[in-house]
């Protein structure tokens, strides 16, 4: 799943290309009964209200909350887009952009925002979890998709004091699983939290209340560190992620832990072995020695 480096990566890309292009029409081969996306695109009779409330308006900013798109347009109507396990945005030229003379040729192309000036969003979903929907921009934080959503750790606010805070909030969790709850902390996923407890030297299993005050500065430091040097990178692209061009992301080069069970650890003079293992049902890799 894009996590929030891959995120940022998508939303910077859309700021620079999609600001002030009118959106002229809509169009999605998705079509499910499923009650828990009535209220998305991939329900007809929501898309049809969809298709209706966006055409012809423009695009005014696009920000990110979390590991959420949110593309605001005129009339007080913001879109939010989740890309979720395998989604990616696309953005060029509808005759003669990287995907060839038609979007709709495409197998994994599921979503087409038609743009002014020839142009088009397209958004490509090997599994179909994505979710498109559209809001009120005025009430947009009390949306069931952005309520009880935990604080972003790269903001200039988020102090080494919040982050003890919020993961206090869970002292009998295990570390990797509390790093992954969205309503502690936002944004990160498997990947970042298996690269941060690398670094920090903790075992993802370690409870949270028994991590000490210069361990928890490790974990504050490396997930600052870490955020960031996803962004600088591009993104991860190990799995689906591409950047609105297609291109893929260089962090997955530079992985110490995530998918390398099996590999000799790089610490300098550690001895360990990667390893993987399932905590509460999400993959863990870890060093056998120095992740203590």
């Amino acid at each position: 799943m894009p996590e929030l480096p891959e995120v940022e990566t998508t939303v910077r890309g859309l700021q620079k290309e999609v600001v002030g292009f009118k959106i002229l029409d809509v169009w999605t081969d998705l079509n499910t009964k499923d009650k828990r996306k009535k209220d998305t695109v991939a329900n007809p009779k929501y898309f049809t209200v969809f298709k209706n409330e966006i055409k012809n308006k423009k695009i005014l900013s696009v920000e990110r909350r979390a590991k959420n798109i949110l593309i605001y347009l005129s009339g007080d109507k913001t879109v939010l887009i989740h890309m979720k396990m395998t989604g990616n945005l696309l953005f060029g030229s509808f005759k003669d952009g990287p995907w060839g003379n038609s979007l709709k040729d495409r197998p994994f192309i599921h979503f087409i925002f038609y743009l002014s000036k020839s142009k088009c969003l397209a958004f490509s979903d090997i599994r179909k979890f994505g979710k498109i929907t559209l809001l009120d921009t005025k009430n947009i934080q009390d949306s069931r998709h952005l309520q009880n959503l935990g604080p972003e750790p790269l903001d200039k606010n988020f102090t080494f004091k919040i982050l003890k805070e919020r993961l206090s909030k869970k002292p009998n969790g295990k570390i990797k699983t509390v790093l992954l709850d969205q309503s502690v902390i936002v944004g990160i996923g498997n990947i970042y939290s298996d690269e941060i407890l690398w670094h920090s030297g903790i075992h993802p299993e370690r409870r949270v209340k028994n991590i000490k005050e210069k361990e928890l500065l490790k974990i504050f430091q490396n997930t600052k560190k870490l955020l960031r040097k996803g962004i600088d990178f591009g993104g991860d692209s190990m799995s689906d992620y591409r950047n609105i061009y297609g291109q893929k992301g260089e962090f997955q080069m530079h992985h110490m832990a995530y998918r390398r069970a099996g590999e000799k650890c790089q610490k300098k003079n550690c001895k360990g072995i990667i390893l993987r293992k399932i905590i509460n049902g999400r993959s863990a890799h870890y060093c056998s020695v120095h992740q203590k």
